[in-house]
Formats: C-alpha cells, structure tokens, sequence
C-alpha cells in the first residue's frame, strides 16, 4: 500500500474549518548524547502553518534561538493580519533582531536554522535558512525541496565534493546562513504542490542526516506511525544530535 492510499484510508470526521483535509504528527527527541533538546517546532493544522527550528550556541544559547524563532511565529499566527508571506517573513526577520540584540549584550552567539511550510490552496510555501529541510512525498515519490545553507553544500554545488565526502567533511556541520547570526537575515523560499494523497515532511539535521527516500515511501498503518518509524530510525542510525519533525499529509 502506498502512502496516497494510506492517507485514502484514515478516518476522522470533517471539521468546518477550511483546513480539515490536513493532518498533522510533530515529534522530537534529545538523542542519545546531547544533555539537552535545542530544538522547537510548531504545528498548526487549524491555520494551515508548521515550522521546526534548529538551536546553535549550546544548551541555554540554542534553546533560547529555536524558542524565540517559534514564539515570533506563533505570535504572527494567532495575530490579527492574514497568514501570508510578509507577515511569515516578518516574524522571522523580528526574531533575528532580537537574537543578533541578544549575542551582541551577551558577548556570544546563539542562532537557530529554520523551515516553516504555510499552506495556500493546493501549494505549500516554504521558507528556510540553514539546514533545517523540507521533503515532499507526492504519488510514492519522495524529494528535498529545500536546499542546505551549508559549506558543504555550496562545495556539491560546485562540484568539488561527493554526497558521500560531505558526510564526514570536517566543516560538516557549518551553517553559511541562520536566524541570529547576522542583522541581515537570508531567508529562502520555494512553493511546492500540496495536492490529496500528499505528505511533507519538515525536521532539523538530526533526522535528515540519515533519512532514506525508503523511510518515507515505505507504508505505514498511519500518519502517527510514519512519524514514529522516522524518528525511531533516526535515533537508531544515528541519535547524536536532537531529531525533530513535523510530518504533514492532505487527505484525498
């Protein structure tokens, strides 16, 4: 079965909001090594938004990044203005601010990467910086739509390193772009369909680092379970790091 006619078969009774064909599962885990989960995220079927940030600068720096990034989201979905791209981009762009305010007083820096996915009609929009990705699972296919803000990234771009050499590259793990790293915050945006029978899945490098396109084309009896399997194989693999997701499906 696959995962279009898994999401054919789910069960729930219509609600009368706009966005009941959606369905949602967030999970999130300290790992294995790591003391604490610097990672946040945000999910609102209801206003058809989801996001997942990504902590840097060490336990308290990191927690404070990812949850200042989700609180000016969260802020910008329960306001008053219509969910569009400004007002998305500007709570992204508020909370860089505060954080580039707040390295400057603490003489050190706390950044967080972030991927958020606004719905709009049959598309979603995703915003991102760093790498923090995206996937989209359409018809038992599965791609990143999103592209890593990284060092390594930029050198496969160019055609100076392998997928594999990236893997254990020593600057594996540096970010070209974030929130709280520079006053002027990068972001960058792409609209992907979001048709029935589709799924999207956002999370932080902790889970990416080694997801399959198996992992989520495989079938599963539910939306909950997929979101366990993916997390449940990403600590199994790896668990070195913080692993969130936020796996987003659209009934048919």
């Amino acid at each position: 079965m696959t995962l279009r006619q898994l999401i054919d078969a789910w069960t729930r009774p219509r609600a009368a909001e706009d966005r009941a064909d959606i369905v949602a599962e967030a999970r999130s885990h300290v790992g294995y090594v790591r003391e604490v989960n610097e990672d946040r995220f945000l999910s609102r079927p209801d206003r058809g938004f989801w996001a997942v940030a990504d902590g840097m600068g060490g336990h308290s720096g990191g927690v404070i990044a990812a949850s200042t990034a989700i609180s000016a989201l969260e802020d910008a979905v329960d306001g008053d203005e219509p969910l569009g791209d400004m007002v998305v981009e500007a709570a992204l762009h508020r909370a860089n601010q505060l954080l580039v305010a707040g390295s400057k007083r603490a003489q050190g820096m706390s950044g967080a990467t972030i991927v958020t996915a606004r719905r709009e009609g049959d598309e979603l929009v995703i915003h991102w910086a760093g790498d923090s990705r995206a996937y989209r699972v359409s018809q038992g296919k599965a791609r990143v739509v999103t592209n890593d803000h990284s060092v390594v990234q930029e050198l496969i771009d160019a055609g100076a390193l392998s997928n594999a050499e990236a893997k254990v590259h020593p600057q594996a793990n540096v970010i070209t772009r974030a929130l709280g790293v520079s006053p002027a915050l990068e972001l960058e945006t792409v609209r992907v369909p979001f048709l029935p029978g589709d799924a999207v899945l956002l999370c932080t490098d902790g889970l990416s680092r080694s997801l399959t396109v198996k992992d989520l084309t495989d079938p599963s009896h539910s939306l909950a379970h997929s979101a366990d399997r993916l997390l449940r194989n990403a600590l199994r693999r790896d668990g070195s790091d913080n692993a969130t997701l936020v796996l987003i499906a659209r009934r048919s």
